[in-house]
Formats: structure tokens, sequence, C-alpha cells
């Protein structure tokens, strides 16, 4: 989580397991800050659920595009097991990047970061087979394997949970 010092901004809640913080269409107006517990961010294909990202303890999650332009959320970013977060609303979000140098730099290093993780990913799908994926992610998040069920890990990766089973067994 960040270290600036307005924590007066945040409220911190339990939300429970499947809790849809953002849904997909609807306009962002959170910033949520991960305290303890895991996030899944995916978007309806057809009926089929593809999961794009996870977050975890000490990250920090939205639709960016939606919070930052007002524009509806691409995606829907759900618990998949009992979080704490913290809140940020959007207008004190504003407050702060207006007002707190500090939290304007991390804001900004923190979305750079995400913006260079996603263009490894990108190329990862790209360039790498489903089993270079997979040893790419059992390598970088070893922990998601245990907290993340297979099924939207396989999603993750771009494959069939059976896929990833065979993957695994091949280990």
């Amino acid at each position: 989580m960040t270290n600036f010092s307005d924590d007066h901004f945040l409220q911190v809640i339990p939300i429970d397991a499947k809790t849809q913080l953002i849904k997909e269409g609807e306009i962002a107006q959170k910033l949520f800050f991960i305290k303890k517990g895991c996030l899944r961010v995916w978007f309806n294909n057809n009926g089929i659920e593809v999961t794009t990202q996870f977050f975890f303890e000490g990250e920090a999650a939205t639709s960016l595009e939606s919070f930052l332009n007002k524009e509806a959320s691409l995606f829907t970013i759900e618990a998949l097991e009992p979080c704490e977060i913290a809140i940020l609303n959007k207008s004190d979000y504003d407050t702060l990047m207006a007002n707190d140098p500090a939290f304007a730099d991390w804001f900004y290093q923190t979305a750079l970061q995400k913006l260079l993780l996603h263009t490894k990913r990108l190329l990862s799908f790209i360039k790498n087979k489903p089993m270079e994926r997979y040893q790419e992610l059992i390598s970088q998040q070893p922990e998601l394997f245990q907290r993340v069920p297979q099924r939207y890990t396989a999603s993750y990766l771009g494959i069939t949970p059976i896929s990833l089973s065979r993957i695994r067994n091949r280990k």
C-alpha cells in the first residue's frame, strides 16, 4: 500500500469472496488497496469468463481507464477470497493528485510498472507456447498456484483447465 500521509482518505472494509468491486460496463469510482486477500480481473467473452489479472496484498486495483476517463469498465474486479481492502474515492484521489506530490509520484510509478508488466504479458502471449507461459508464471508468481483456483489460472494463461492439468502433469 502507499505511504502517503493522508490515510484519513481511506476507508478500510472487509469483503467476502465473490464480491464484485467493479462490474463490467460500470464506471469505476474507487481505487482499492489490498491489505489482505486476492482480487481477480475478468471480462465476459460470449458467456465465457476470461481472467486477465490478479491482485494480491500490497497492490492497488481499479479499472484504470474507467477510473481516470469516466468510461464504462471493460472488465469486472471481484474478490477470490475474503479480503480486507482500503478504498479511495475518485474525489479524494483527485485531491491527493493535486496536493500530495508523494502520492502523485507513487501513482505514476505504480501505473508505469503495471504498463511494463502488461507489455511483457502481451509479448509472452504472442511469442510463447502455453508451457512457456506456465513456466514463466510459476517462476514469477508461485504463490498464485496455491491461492487461485485452477480454472482461473488456466484462463489467465489462455488455455483450458484440461490443458493446464496436462502441462502440470508433464512437470
